[in-house]
């Protein structure tokens, strides 16, 4: 899809870049009948809870009868959820499908495969993927520049070279192969894990909890100037990381073209800085996601 133009949208304070595309909206629908409820949900973080409230925003202005659970869990959990039935919508992670829905200790080598990949998988059990957006979100290993220059770390591997070298990450990460555990093999890194629940990668950095973390590379504070470094994944053991929502064929056959066009058409604008200026909107100027994505649409033109 071509992008036209260049929009820029105001919540509070803060000015969010956005990209506006050439599309064209469903036609309304709901869920009367004996058409089954779209049950959208997320994960229990704030980019998930911005993606979330895209999509439930979109599907409403175009008629849909939206349930939103927000704040699931992490991939475990909710894909739980859906297989479940709780749930029958929510915006996942290629490479997470990939490596943690369906345990596949590496991914192809390109987004488009890696998307393809997921979307044959999940076909298997009953769901579907709608398109992939253009940014990716994969992990990134983070240390501060102080400690970047003191141990002169390049790339992950070297911070090996740091004597008692304790890694921060969200509690998942411990029994992932795309983080500690492929860390450990592929990388050698000798290091002890600290669970972060409640506190930020980035706080427990500067409060010298730990000497490296996992961090997103969607996340602001990774942005021009910042204080931390991200050292590369030399490896790929990260992976590709388009979001592209999961739903139950079920919804699919039930309610036709107009359920994906609604769906796609919020993510074909979800590009990189698009992305990065809502999360700094919602995690560093405390904007409330609901506001954040609901300016996100009425200015590209889906509210």
């Amino acid at each position: 899809m071509t992008f036209a133009r260049v929009k820029t949208f105001a919540v509070g304070a803060i000015v969010l870049a956005g990209l506006a595309a050439g599309l064209t909206g469903c036609g309304s629908s709901g869920s009367s009948g004996n058409k089954p409820k779209i049950v959208l949900g997320t994960k229990n973080f704030s980019e998930e809870y911005i993606l979330g409230q895209l999509y439930k925003q979109a599907l409403e202005a175009k008629g849909f009868t939206v349930s939103y659970k927000e704040n699931i869990g992490s991939t475990e959990i909710i894909t739980a959820a859906l297989n479940s039935g709780k749930i029958n919508l929510y915006p996942e992670y290629t490479g997470e499908i990939v490596q943690d829905v369906f345990h596949h200790a590496s991914t192809p080598a390109t987004e488009a495969a890696t998307y393809q990949l997921g979307k044959k998988l999940e076909q298997q059990k009953g769901y579907t993927l709608f398109n992939r957006t253009p940014f990716s979100d994969t992990n990134a290993v983070v240390v501060t520049k102080a400690t970047a220059t003191r141990y002169k770390l390049k790339q992950i591997a070297d911070l090996n070279r740091i004597p008692g070298l304790k890694l921060g990450g969200l509690p998942e990460c411990a029994t992932r192969f795309n983080c500690l555990i492929g860390l450990r093999k592929e990388y050698g890194l000798k290091v002890k894990f600290v669970p972060l629940a409640g506190i930020s990668s980035y706080t427990a950095l500067d409060a010298g909890t730990v000497q490296t973390a996992i961090g997103f590379s969607t996340d602001p504070v990774l942005g021009p100037n910042s204080k931390y470094v991200v050292l590369p994944d030399s490896k790929h053991l990260f992976g590709f990381q388009n979001i592209a929502p999961i739903v139950s064929q079920k919804l699919v056959k039930a309610y036709g073209s107009k359920l994906g066009d609604t769906i796609n058409s919020v993510s074909a604008l979800l590009t990189t800085p698009a992305m990065i200026a809502m999360n700094k909107a919602v995690s560093v100027d405390k904007q409330s996601p609901q506001a954040v994505a609901q300016a996100f649409l009425k200015a590209n033109g889906l509210l």
